[in-house]
């Protein structure tokens, strides 16, 4: 059993000395899928937002840069506040009702629609829990506001271990892994805590059955996967690309994957026999490394 420590992100402001540009724009892709902000909306001045993440207005404009070019803000500019994107996602994507999307626009909207159950069921398979963490942001709030009532929400996550060597985030410079690979495991078991305290607060706010659990893979997923309800499976690749980003105060050359801009395509049970396959399949795979080469992975605050 590994056991991880870390403190519950995303409640309070951040703390000054720790938060990079790269954890700022991760908040507020959040905000964006999660709906606090809105298609259309303007975004708070950058003058605003460094004085909310105790951070400098240079990590501001890079943080607002990255979701520019996520095509999630436009009009980003030193003069006037960014606005949210009306229809976000990246350059190459289709639009249009059905069509493939990035994880952090088509995943918020199909687990709303799957927490529409009596009995929840989230299974996911992934590099850290960004993307479903804020995803569910958007049913728990209807959750709150009484327009969803399951009485049962079992979710299951395979994150990678603590003691293998990530193939990815990697420095391009191996002597730096041991930075790179602290910085990803403080990111993963942030993640999972604001997931699973969102989650477990449900039972003493509305009476719900809920369970989350975390298990640790002995590998680096190249693909995520995420299965609802069994009648669904979401799948995207793990992209892998060379560039620079800040680890702390470094600038690091490295190979690293943005999960939240992997295109999600949907399968679902019934639609064909293609779709019903493709779920099947990957319910059976996703037990099979759940029942047999994971390990138990305890997230403590």
């Amino acid at each position: 059993m590994e056991t991880e420590n870390a403190s519950v992100k995303g409640r309070r402001a951040a703390e000054p000395s720790r938060r990079s540009h790269r954890e700022v724009a991760d908040e507020l892709r959040a905000r964006i899928a999660s709906g606090v902000l809105r298609p259309g909306q303007r975004m708070p001045t950058q003058a605003r937002l460094a004085d909310e993440f105790g951070v400098d207005r240079g990590a501001v404009r890079k943080a607002l840069r990255i979701l520019q070019s996520e095509r999630l803000l436009t009009n980003v500019s030193k003069g006037s506040p960014a606005t949210v994107a009306g229809q976000p996602g990246p350059p190459g994507v289709p639009a249009g009702p059905g069509a493939p999307q990035p994880s952090m626009a088509g995943l918020p909207p199909r687990v709303t629609a799957a927490f529409a159950a009596e009995h929840v069921q989230v299974d996911a398979l992934c590099l850290t829990a960004v993307s479903l963490t804020a995803a569910i942001g958007e049913p728990v709030r209807q959750i709150h506001a009484g327009q969803l009532k399951p009485a049962k929400i079992d979710v299951r996550v395979l994150l990678p271990s603590r003691d293998i060597d990530l193939a990815f985030p990697s420095p391009v410079d191996a002597s730096a892994t041991g930075r790179l690979q602290r910085r990803w495991l403080a990111h993963r078991n942030a993640q999972g805590q604001v997931l699973r305290h969102n989650l477990l607060t449900l039972r003493s706010t509305h009476g719900i059955d809920v369970h989350v659990t975390f298990r640790a893979l002995p590998f680096t997923p190249p693909v995520k996967l995420y299965l609802l309800n069994g009648t669904e499976a979401l799948f995207a690749y793990y992209t892998v690309q060379r560039g620079e980003q800040t680890v702390g105060q470094e600038n690091m050359d490295m190979y690293d994957a943005e999960g939240t801009r992997s295109v999600l395509f949907a399968f679902e049970r019934g639609a064909g026999p293609r779709d019903t396959t493709f779920v099947d399949q990957s319910r059976r795979w996703f037990d099979a490394l759940w029942d047999t080469i994971s390990s138990e992975l305890v997230l403590t605050s």
